[in-house]
């Protein structure tokens, strides 16, 4: 989710929704599409929110913001529905306790999807409305990620569509809530999430008078599931965001000017008061007595002392070992730093305050350039500000730097976190009486050009400047090399490792990675009749040659043996220059965004000291990875959750209802880490929430923080950590009791 040095990176062409928001355990589903009343889910045994997980986190005035609500599809009739096109799936009409729905089978494979479109010859009008709703209920017992998408004419994944998706864990309820992008919504330009509105669908602003059709699908499922869905229904009012959002609508502060809940800073008077208050809490802190130098846990086996991190399998569950000996689980916190900025160009009038540029703040002003998406209205560059920072130096004066740092190096500390998280500031990291986490990015390699992703598309690992690319890229970590509180390096964030083996046929003739490949085929194959054979493709030439759309068996062999080398070429010339710069210490992985595929996952276990992924779930998808065999360490390198209760206006890749079901999201998530063998530590993404109006680089707006703009903590996520964070090590000898009996 945290951008790298490098231009962008992640999205394939066919994905269709923004970052599913765990791709990771999504596994396939049985979807019950039920009638038109809420009473048809509950018929079913599935509780339902009858409240928008948003509806109150906004003003005031959003009290009709999940009004209007019409109805899309019924489910009454004897027949299913006639402008219903079922793709790779299987449905029929099933009736229990008075309602009726659709019983839907979604086949394994990448989308299969329910496709609804209006009558032929005519399009919906859903200018009315603000979004499409639909309810779900997982009753199984693995986490699913399911999605909606709505289609203007054209759509393909990315243009002239909008979708929304949201994970559903085992046994919970929730509901779907797509915003539509408009291109009204562009007023407010470079942000997720609108005040008023809330998220909005991923995608291009779509026309809402001339809806094509909208579908519900699962992104790569891979084996069953059972899901319940109901009320497909819009809701809310379409029309003009300059009627309903009054200039400005930021304060001082940093802050939505037109909200109201509490906590919310009303003067600088009250900066003071918290600080002087959070002072008296932390001078009464006390180390946890079970805890050695570095946070390991001291009253478990003593283990060998190599003065470096390390890791080690014991009685089947894998453990990370600090440089003292003790056994250890890495509890990070990310970006703990105080850059986040957002542009102020071009919208002077959204604020009612900003900085002069001699001023005392002028610190926190800055120039960007590049922005990866959402700033097209200013062409990708303007001048930017930090309303966080401006806020410590109203709450901690002339040595806010410094204040700052040991401030939240005391909350880390006292909330149960043990290690500095990715992109840390460098000073942060410096100063660390904790152990920390860094990262390189590789950079100077040319792509794949016929590859896709949201950041960007694969480098070409084949290319000749790939290796001195990679040893450049990490030759600063020798600053590192002696220090035993760094954990480990991750390398890179969130590449495009799906579709990889397309993106290369798709390249030219000239592309590294493609003469690699086609020279595999050509030796395997010798002749191009008899790849087209066990393919069943029709190139006339090895030029023309591309992945069929369904790969058959021998296609999908090798690919996968293509993506392996690919993969294991990549791994092993990143840890090689690791070794050859800090040899002492652990390689982290590169950071998947899901489940990359096995044959990528594979080559990573094999190579690297630890596997990482970013996962947005509620939990770990635990049972999936030990019935796949991984004989690896995992670390989580990005989990989060928000609510918009607290007048943010995004939750984030995991929307919860408020804050209290954030925090105990929290404490679910780290108790499922702690209970996975595999695991070795999870790192929340990240310290500081997004700022309102979005940041600068791609419109994130996201309550993701454990401390808010005003530099002040969010009190049930920190109590919440408090009393999970201190439990890890008996949950873990727990596991460690159960699996030596």
């Amino acid at each position: 989710m945290r951008m790298s040095n490098q231009s962008a990176r992640r999205r394939t062409a066919k994905c269709l929704c923004r970052r599913s928001a765990v791709s990771m355990v999504t596994r396939g589903a049985i979807v019950l599409v039920l009638g038109w009343a809420f009473h048809g889910l509950l018929a079913f045994g599935a509780e339902t929110f009858l409240e928008s997980p948003q509806a109150s986190a906004l003003s005031d005035q959003t009290a009709d913001l999940f009004g209007n609500q019409q109805i899309v599809q019924s489910f009454d009739g004897p027949d299913l529905p006639a402008n219903m096109r079922q793709n790779d799936t299987r449905a029929r009409l099933v009736a229990r306790q008075g309602a009726q729905g659709l019983l839907v089978h979604f086949g394994v494979t990448d989308w299969p999807n329910v496709f609804f479109t209006p009558p032929q010859g005519t399009v919906w009008d859903w200018s009315a409305h603000a979004g499409l709703a639909f309810d779900l209920h997982n009753p199984g017992s693995e986490s699913i990620s399911v999605s909606v998408r709505v289609d203007n004419e054209g759509a393909d994944g990315l243009n002239h569509c909008n979708t929304g998706s949201t994970v559903v864990g085992p046994g919970e309820s929730t509901t779907l809530w797509l915003h539509f992008r408009t291109p009204d919504s562009g007023k407010l330009w470079g942000m997720r999430g609108l005040p008023e509105r809330g998220p909005l669908g991923d995608g291009s602003p779509i026309d809402t008078k001339r809806i094509v059709a909208y579908q519900v699908f699962l992104p790569r499922p891979d084996r069953p599931y059972t899901l319940l869905l109901a009320n497909i229904r819009l809701f809310g009012f379409g029309g003009d965001l300059d009627q309903t959002v009054p200039m400005p609508f930021v304060d001082r502060f940093g802050q939505y000017k037109h909200g109201h809940w509490p906590g919310k800073l009303l003067n600088e008077r009250e900066l003071i008061d918290r600080r002087n208050h959070e002072t008296q809490q932390q001078d009464r802190f006390v180390p946890p007595p079970d805890q050695d130098d570095y946070g390991g846990w001291n009253q478990g086996p003593q283990r060998k002392s190599t003065g470096f991190f390390r890791t080690e399998k014991i009685d089947g569950i894998w453990w990370l070992v600090t440089p003292q000996g003790h056994l250890f689980l890495s509890i990070g916190m990310d970006c703990v730093g105080t850059w986040e900025r957002t542009f102020i160009e071009g919208r002077d009038d959204w604020f009612e305050w900003l900085p002069d540029d001699e001023g005392p703040f002028r610190h926190f002003l800055g120039y960007a350039r590049n922005a990866h998406s959402m700033a097209d209205p200013i062409d990708g560059r303007g001048r930017t500000f930090s309303f966080y920072g401006a806020n410590l130096i109203r709450k901690y004066g002339e040595t806010w730097a410094t204040d700052w740092r040991n401030v939240t190096y005391r909350r880390l500390q006292a909330w149960g976190f043990n290690t500095i998280g990715n992109w840390s500031q460098s000073d942060v990291i410096q100063h660390s009486p904790m152990p920390f986490v860094v990262s390189a990015n590789i950079t100077g390699v040319a792509p794949l050009e016929g590859g896709t992703g949201y950041w960007a598309p694969m480098m070409d690992v084949f290319a000749p400047e790939f290796s001195d690319a990679v040893g450049r890229s990490v030759a600063f970590l020798k600053r590192y090399a002696e220090d035993p509180r760094l954990l480990g390096v991750f390398v890179d964030n969130e590449l495009a490792w799906h579709g990889l083996a397309r993106g290369v046929l798709n390249s030219p003739e000239s592309q590294p990675a493609r003469q690699a490949f086609i020279a595999d085929l050509q030796s395997k194959y010798a002749t191009l009749a008899a790849l087209n054979e066990a393919w069943a493709t029709e190139a006339r030439q090895w030029s023309e040659l591309r992945i069929p759309a369904r790969p058959h068996a021998a296609a999908t062999a090798d690919i996968e043996a293509f993506e392996e080398a690919f993969a294991r070429r990549y791994f092993e010339t990143v840890r090689a220059a690791l070794r050859a710069t800090v040899p002492n210490h652990l390689y982290l992985g590169a950071r998947f965004a899901g489940d990359p595929g096995t044959a990528v996952l594979r080559a990573c276990a094999d190579v690297a000291d630890v596997v990482s992924f970013n996962i947005y779930a509620r939990r770990v998808p635990s049972q999936t990875w030990i019935d796949a065999g991984w004989n690896r360490p995992f670390i989580i390198g990005e989990f989060h959750f928000g609510a918009l209760d607290r007048g943010m206006f995004h939750t984030g890749l995991v929307p919860t209802r408020n804050q209290d079901e954030r925090a105990a999201a929290y404490q679910e998530y780290i108790r499922s880490v702690a209970r996975c063998p595999l695991t070795v530590g999870a790192h929340w993404f990240q310290y500081i929430d997004e700022p309102i109006t979005g940041r600068f680089f791609d419109g994130e707006n996201y309550n993701i923080g454990f401390v808010d703009v005003t530099d002040t903590p969010y009190p049930e996520l920190v109590k919440a950590a408090r009393q999970i964070n201190r439990q890890i090590y008996p949950l873990r000898a727990a596991i460690e009791r159960v699996e030596s009996r």
